[in-house]
């Protein structure tokens, strides 16, 4: 799959802690200062959140909620994790597949809104408007640029809509991502929709399921992990879709592994020529499936195609997809590629 502008920019693909629910509000406050909650009255409205310098308040819960595409599953995953689908009168987001039963087939279900996408598969201005949101989401500022056809902010709040950029996303670098950005988007999202409760439950289950995966590999040998979007070209090289940056290297690093290619780029993704992949020792591969039905066939091909890889000599891969990406499932990621790189501890 080709797209102009990278699924990078838009990825999947926030994260970092390994303590329950109260440790994780300390620390996730730290890690993303772009999003911060003002005040919130002992009804759960108004709530006043700043956001990519912006203070917005909300009065009550949205109803009308549209989802920018961005390449991303982070929000919509994020509103049914919370049981919001009702909400949603437009979805653009949709990776396919998914590590969470149901889940595929519940955001194929969601209302699209017919809109008719521009040529950056997403939603133009006037679409945008004719849709009547009072709440548009977007993985990235990108969603909000008036040069590339969209609604800015300033447009929506015009008619009475509120607009929100997921954490790290101010600046459409999402090189800094982690874990703990993921967290924070589910606690936001508790907070406009008042639903604070089951926000903090998803986050304190998730954070004991990585703590006490962590912990049992923790001390053993990190291998060399490769990452990157099964058949998707995003650069001039053969392989431009692998994972340098961002939320992928937190979810290794808490699995027991490291990123080979880390250094490759100074931001989310490399453009790699083939020279460059075969003279880097990949211990492991993680092949992310977006929109791909056969993301295993491709991980196989290119365990053929490097024999010299001791990826390869063992055929160490897992092929996942919405879990690897900002999002409420960053626990099953972790807990897969332990269990791939580190078989022995489970």
């Amino acid at each position: 799959m080709s797209m102009n502008r990278p699924v990078a920019t838009v990825l999947a693909a926030a994260l970092c802690l390994l303590t329950a629910a109260c440790g994780a509000s300390s620390s996730d406050d730290k890690a993303s200062a772009t999003t911060t909650e003002v005040a919130a009255s002992k009804t759960g409205y108004p709530v006043a959140l700043e956001n990519c310098g912006q203070k917005t308040t909300f009065k009550r819960a949205p109803s009308r909620v549209v989802l920018m595409n961005g390449a991303s599953v982070a929000e919509v995953s994020t509103l049914l994790a919370l049981g919001l689908q009702d909400r949603i009168v437009a979805n653009q987001q949709s990776y396919g597949m998914s590590e969470v039963a149901g889940r595929a087939a519940a955001i194929k279900a969601l209302p699209t809104g017919n809109v008719k996408l521009n040529d950056a598969y997403d939603i133009p201005r006037e679409a945008m408007l004719g849709l009547r949101p009072d709440l548009v989401l977007s993985l990235t500022s990108y969603g909000f640029d008036q040069k590339n056809g969209f609604a800015t902010r300033e447009q929506l709040k015009q008619v009475g809509a509120d607009s929100y950029v997921s954490p790290q996303g101010c600046d459409d670098n999402l090189s800094k991502m982690t874990v703990a950005d993921s967290y924070r988007l589910l606690r936001d999202m508790g907070k406009i929709f008042n639903v604070r409760d089951k926000a903090e439950k998803l986050i304190a289950e998730s954070a004991k399921n990585i703590a006490a995966v962590s912990e049992k590999v923790r001390g053993e040998k990190r291998p060399n992990v490769m990452v990157l979007f099964s058949n998707m070209s995003m650069g001039s090289n053969d392989f431009s879709s692998v994972v340098a940056k961002g939320i992928g290297n937190d979810i290794l690093a808490k699995a027991g592994g490291a990123n080979a290619f880390e250094s490759a780029s100074r931001t989310t993704f490399a453009d790699l020529s083939k020279e460059k992949v075969a003279a880097t020792d990949v211990d492991a591969l993680v092949v992310i499936g977006y929109n791909d039905p056969h993301p295993a066939a491709y991980a196989r091909k290119l365990l053929k195609e490097f024999p010299q890889w001791p990826a390869a000599k063992n055929t160490t891969y897992v092929t996942l997809s919405d879990s690897m990406y900002l999002g409420p499932s960053n626990d099953l990621a972790v807990e897969q590629i332990a269990k791939m790189l580190h078989p022995d501890a489970f």
